[in-house]
C-alpha cells in the first residue's frame, strides 16, 4: 500500500492517512478548519486544495451524515495518496486530480459546503521545492480565484469555510463579499493567550444577510505550519 518516502499517520482515533516526508504534510491549520465548519445533514462538501485529503477526511470523521465528499487537488502524487488514504479508512470520497480554477461547469451549484486550507504565503520559493512551495505560496492560484470558484459551485446558502493569515483579513472579507458569500462567522487563532492571531477561519454564506459572529479567540497549542 505505501510506496517510497510514505508513512502513515494517525488524524482521527484509530484513522490514519497517508503522508510522503518528500511532499508537503498538513498541518495543524487543516485540523481546526475541519473544526470550526458546522455541518448540516445531507450536505454535499467539496475540499479545494485538498492536498492528501487531511481537511475533508478530519470533517467527514466529525460528521459522518454528510451526503457527499468530493476533493479537488492538482499534484497526482498527492491526490493518489488521498485516493488510498480513503481506500485504507473505507471512506466514500470522490478525490479528482485538477486544479481548483478548472473545475467544470458541471459542478456549478453542486455543493453545500466548501472547505479551503490555501496556500496563503506571498513569497517565493525560497529553498523549498516546488512541490512544497505550491502548497504553501500563491504560485499557481490566489486567493481572489479561490472565492470565485467556490461562490460558482456552491448552491444558494451554501458556505465556504476557508482560512488566511490574520494580516490578510480584510482581504480575505472583501473578496468574499464581492463573490456574494457574505461572512457570517469570524475566528481568530493565536498561539498563546498573549500572542497576536496568526490565523484568521472565516465562514461566508451565499446569498446571507448581513451581520458576523465573531467567535473568541482560539489558542492553538500546535502552530501553524507544524505537523500534528
Amino acid at each position: 500500500m505505501l510506496k517510497p518516502n510514505e508513512v502513515l499517520e494517525p488524524f482521527f482515533g484509530d484513522k490514519k492517512i497517508i503522508q510522503n516526508e518528500r511532499l508537503y504534510r498538513f498541518t495543524s491549520d487543516s485540523i481546526l478548519l475541519s473544526r470550526f465548519a458546522r455541518a448540516k445533514v445531507g450536505d454535499k462538501v467539496a475540499d479545494f486544495c485538498a492536498g492528501c485529503g487531511v481537511v475533508g477526511f478530519h470533517f467527514l470523521c466529525l460528521n459522518p451524515n454528510i451526503s457527499s465528499l468530493d476533493l479537488f487537488e492538482m499534484q497526482p502524487e498527492l491526490s493518489d495518496m488521498a485516493s488510498r488514504s480513503a481506500q485504507l479508512n473505507g471512506f466514500s470520497a470522490n478525490v479528482r486530480t485538477m486544479r481548483v480554477q478548472d473545475i467544470p461547469a458541471e459542478f456549478n451549484g453542486a455543493f453545500s459546503l466548501v472547505l479551503c486550507n490555501p496556500p496563503y504565503e506571498r513569497s517565493g520559493f525560497e529553498n523549498e521545492t516546488f512541490e512544497k512551495a505550491v502548497c504553501r505560496k500563491e504560485i499557481t492560484i490566489t486567493l481572489a480565484e479561490i472565492v470565485r470558484v467556490a461562490a460558482q459551485k456552491l448552491k444558494f446558502k451554501g458556505r465556504l469555510c476557508i482560512l488566511n493569515r490574520a494580516d490578510r483579513t480584510a482581504e480575505l472579507l472583501s473578496e468574499l463579499s464581492k463573490n456574494g458569500l457574505e461572512p457570517k462567522r469570524l475566528q481568530f487563532v493565536c498561539g498563546t493567550v498573549a500572542a497576536r492571531p496568526y490565523l484568521v477561519m472565516v465562514e461566508g454564506v451565499k446569498g446571507g444577510k448581513a451581520g458576523v459572529e465573531v467567535l473568541p479567540f482560539l489558542i492553538n497549542s500546535a502552530p501553524s505550519g507544524s505537523s500534528l
